[in-house]
């Protein structure tokens, strides 16, 4: 791996990871909004075939239709992102594809199998299946994405946090020892809570954004109105649950990629009793000097915040960028290296490797192979740290984790109260309803003449402007989660395991580039498409039963 290392292109890892983010990116502006209408039209026919009135199966098609133009981008998509692992990562793909490949081919096989079968009866089974069989179809379609979710989703926490698996020095890989601690990771379970429930709120956010673009014109009122009411109690759900499973991820952040922590917080300098950043002068367009300012500048904190976040403990240790640098001893007594103490254990193991292949090519004793693989397996925790010339290099880009993080957060919190105040003023909750609506009123953001009633239609029209407004809002704040979990990472394809420039294929970034652009463009026109689709479906809108 070491020599295959010299002759990589150093222009073809930069355009390497370029086109993946590209991939990713464009990638998931379709699969939470077919993750969360399938929520919504699950319930849609759920009411229909409980109470079997018709409108409830018109407006169940009417938001399946709009899925299905979603769900066949999102398949377009995902399936261009699994190649360029083959052709722009192979080294990563050979040292960890036993493990790694195998959530993804169970996707492939299980996963993507259940959505074709299920979608296919969903769309044209209406009159060729019982309701219960139509209505079990349906959730099953939905339930299939989810799962196809959890075992993407199983392979990237497992690159977050790599478990189950086994150095093999004769084989050079990374090779699978316990499938069950892959698939059932504590990394992987909060990871997939985390994401598919964030995913809820972009599905709630859009039937919400054409619900009161109806609203506003006029038409569709009953379908705007019953779905305005499902889409809030989905939307609160899913905000108050994603709060919670990110604490949940915060915290496993905290244990396994404390690094990633202290870029989040921009906490240089760390310690017990720790405040959780609310604001701070961060330059985005530069890496802070950490190693000679205290803390960011002009900083405001939430007193024992960040403690209480990353250990349930308001006197907990939380490590900045200088304590993992330079080594800290943990609560529990014990030391964590330095990360020149790391480089110089994970060059120990790159040494040993390459003496045990040379000994074993040359018939040397069991021995002196088991002294050789002994030293690669007491300092294989630090493998990755090997390929590190500088400890400055697994230090992540501030920046961009500090604010993304912080808009992921501030959004998320926009959301549960606006999603709040929609049940309040879309439901007659006794007292809370009148009382909320007069406070509105009294603020000038609500007619008085409807201050007393408890019908969404009687809004003034900014109400509706603002539901839209928060679709593209919903969008930035879930790709800045990915942005935290993906750059927080780096330098590491596989956390302490692999760097990147070690993961990629030796190819000339040339072509790279070029493939970068084509995709470019492809992705954009699916996306123009997509939206040019939709719209001409909303503003078409349902297809009512006679």
């Amino acid at each position: 791996m070491t020599d295959l290392l010299l002759n990589i292109d150093a222009g073809s890892i930069n355009w390497a990871r370029a086109q993946f983010a590209l991939t990713a990116i464009y990638h998931w502006l379709f699969v939470p909004l077919t993750l969360g209408l399938a929520v919504i039209m699950g319930v849609c026919e759920t009411i229909w075939y409980r109470k079997r009135d018709i409108f409830w199966r018109d407006t169940a098609k009417f938001w399946q239709r709009l899925f299905g133009i979603n769900f066949a981008m999102g398949v377009a998509t995902g399936i261009i992102l699994e190649f360029e692992f083959g052709t722009n990562w192979s080294n990563y793909s050979w040292f960890v594809g036993d493990i790694f490949g195998a959530p993804l081919a169970i996707e492939g096989i299980v996963a993507f199998f259940m959505e074709s079968t299920f979608v296919a009866v969903m769309y044209f089974g209406w009159k060729k299946v019982s309701p219960g069989f139509h209505l079990a179809s349906t959730w099953l379609t939905g339930l299939g994405a989810t799962i196809s979710a959890w075992w993407i989703l199983v392979a990237n926490a497992w690159m977050q946090h790599p478990v189950g698996c086994a150095f093999n020095p004769d084989t050079m890989r990374n090779e699978m020892v316990d499938f069950w601690a892959v698939a059932l990771s504590p990394f992987a379970v909060g990871k997939f809570c985390h994401t598919v429930i964030s995913a809820w709120i972009i599905g709630a956010v859009f039937v919400m954004a054409v619900s009161c673009w109806y609203l506003m014109k006029r038409r569709e009122v009953r379908l705007a109105t019953e779905s305005i009411k499902i889409a809030a109690v989905v939307g609160l759900i899913a905000t108050v649950g994603a709060a919670l499973t990110g604490h949940i991820s915060g915290q496993q952040v905290a244990k396994y990629q404390p690094m990633k922590l202290a870029a989040m917080e921009a906490l240089y300098n760390g310690g017990t009793e720790q405040g959780l950043t609310a604001v701070a002068w961060v330059n985005p367009l530069k890496q802070p000097d950490y190693e000679n300012e205290e803390s960011a500048p002009l900083k405001v904190d939430m007193p024992y915040a960040l403690s209480i976040m990353a250990t349930d403990d308001p006197h907990g240790y939380v490590p900045g960028i200088n304590d993992i640098l330079n080594g800290y001893v943990k609560p529990d007594g014990t030391r964590e290296p330095s990360v020149d103490e790391k480089i110089a254990r994970g060059k120990k193991a790159i040494t040993a490797l390459a003496a045990y292949r040379k000994a074993k090519k040359e018939g040397a004793s069991e021995t002196t192979l088991k002294e050789q693989a002994d030293i690669i397996s007491e300092n294989m925790p630090y493998f990755g740290y090997g390929y590190v010339k500088d400890k400055k290099d697994v230090v992540p880009y501030v920046p961009v984790n500090f604010w993304a993080f912080r808009l992921m957060v501030g959004l998320g919190c926009l959301f549960i109260v606006y999603f709040a105040l929609m049940c309040i003023l879309s439901f007659r909750i006794p007292y809370v309803s009148v009382i909320v609506r007069r406070l509105l009123a009294a603020f000038g953001l609500l007619p008085e003449t409807v201050a007393d009633t408890h019908d969404i239609t009687t809004l003034p029209a900014w109400h509706y402007w603002v539901a839209i407004a928060l679709l593209p809002l919903a969008y930035i704040a879930s790709e800045s989660g990915w942005l935290v979990a993906e750059f927080g990472r780096q330098p590491w394809t596989i956390q302490d395991m692999l760097p990147t420039w070690v993961s990629v294929s030796d190819i000339s970034g040339s072509y790279v580039a070029m493939t970068f652009f084509i995709f470019l463009v492809l992705f954009t026109l699916m996306l123009a498409v997509e939206i040019s689709i939709l719209l001409k479906q909303i503003k078409r809108g349902p297809e009512y039963s006679s």
